[in-house]
């Protein structure tokens, strides 16, 4: 009975919140997924924790006893998984907040003993961990809707108009280079290729890790575009990023975004050919020849039986040089095509000559905009 007693005061100690509530929110304090690990590793917040109520094979043996059977006999069950688990699942929560108190990222608020929890529908299970840290002492903030609101929320974050400035310039002009720039000087940045881990060219996946899911993918992008776009509650000014086709590995920018995209202002770093294969090369040439073929071989349809064959031939050789100059020739092709596809490209298109691949190359960007603006 004094089990029950505490349970009906603690429960009411959870306050539930609408989306945009928890945003900004989960921008203070730690979020808990409480969904599976199966369920959390396809897509998931950004940065949340995977604090899972049940197993994979404990959730499925639930919603088989709930379909089969009834719904008490599926809770009873959840309930004997539950019970055994309640003590590690504090400490694990203990844990993980003790890091973000620790944390020097100046982001945390003074309520320290603050969570934030989510399930798929804002349920059962988001209710049951949330009544437990609720009673061990916890203030607990519970998303209303659960991960399927933020899904929504995060998709409305493409349908909105942005302001952007877009870094373009042909393969090998160091665009990368520049972003990474740009963001230590303290303008607002979104790298996609970085969100993607993907560059973008045949030899983009090089050196980097698997790239995420789809939907992990745009609920990266859209957290980024609601913090770079209202920077210290106001709004910022026009978000930096780099021009890209659609597709970036395996990956698709948000067709609305990448419209908006198309008819921004576009700063073309302009760098000669032979530059830009001497920086791909130095760049690229030092991966395992195996792989370099591989990430040919990927593109032969695009790239042309014929070409395919001579890179390949000259990889053999180790001649890098001619393999990647052919290559090169392709890129050039399809980025002008691309460029050349924009509506009023004379009013959107400026061009910055540069002599090389340079970090600096961002002075003689900030020294156009001055002038433009």
């Amino acid at each position: 009975m004094v089990f029950l007693f505490l349970f009906s005061i603690q429960i009411v100690a959870i306050q539930k919140v609408d989306i945009e509530q928890f945003v900004l929110l989960a921008t203070q304090h730690p979020v808990f997924d409480v969904r599976t690990p199966a369920e959390y590793a396809h897509a998931h917040i950004p940065e949340a924790y995977n604090l899972p109520l049940f197993s994979n094979e404990e959730r499925k043996v639930i919603g088989t006893a709930y379909k089969q059977q009834s719904r008490h006999q599926a809770i009873k069950i959840g309930l004997e998984y539950f019970g055994v688990k309640m003590r590690a699942m504090v400490e694990e929560a203990e844990e993980i907040i003790a890091t973000n108190k620790n944390a020097s990222n100046g982001n945390l608020i003074p309520v320290s003993n603050c969570v934030l929890i989510h399930c798929w529908r804002g349920g059962m299970r988001s209710a049951a961990v949330g009544w437990l840290l609720d009673l061990y002492g916890y203030k607990v903030y519970t998303l209303t809707g659960g991960y399927k609101a933020f899904r929504n929320w995060a998709l409305t974050q493409f349908e909105k108009e942005h302001k952007f400035k877009i870094l373009g310039g042909y393969t090998g002009t160091g665009k990368t280079i520049m972003i990474h720039q740009l963001e230590r000087m303290g303008h607002a940045v979104i790298n996609l290729e970085h969100l993607a881990n993907h560059k973008g060219s045949a030899f983009g996946a090089l050196g980097e890790d698997p790239q995420p899911s789809q939907e992990m993918f745009e609920n990266m992008l859209a957290i980024l575009l609601m913090k770079k776009t209202s920077l210290n509650g106001r709004n910022s000014d026009e978000v930096w990023l780099e021009d890209e086709s659609q597709r970036i590995g395996k990956l698709n920018i948000p067709k609305n975004l990448w419209k908006q995209m198309r008819k921004s202002h576009l700063y073309f770093i302009d760098i000669e050919f032979e530059e830009r294969l001497s920086y791909l090369v130095t760049t690229y040439g030092t991966f395992e020849k195996e792989k370099l073929a591989n990430a040919l071989l990927r593109i032969q349809k695009r790239l042309g039986g014929l070409e395919t064959k001579k890179a390949l031939n000259y990889l053999s050789e180790d001649n890098i040089p001619e393999c990647f100059r052919i290559l090169l020739n392709y890129y050039d092709k399809w980025y002008t095509k691309g460029l050349h596809n924009r509506e009023n490209l004379d009013s959107l298109l400026n061009r910055i000559p540069c002599s090389n691949v340079d970090r600096a190359n961002v002075n003689k960007l900030a020294l156009l905009q001055d002038r433009l603006s």
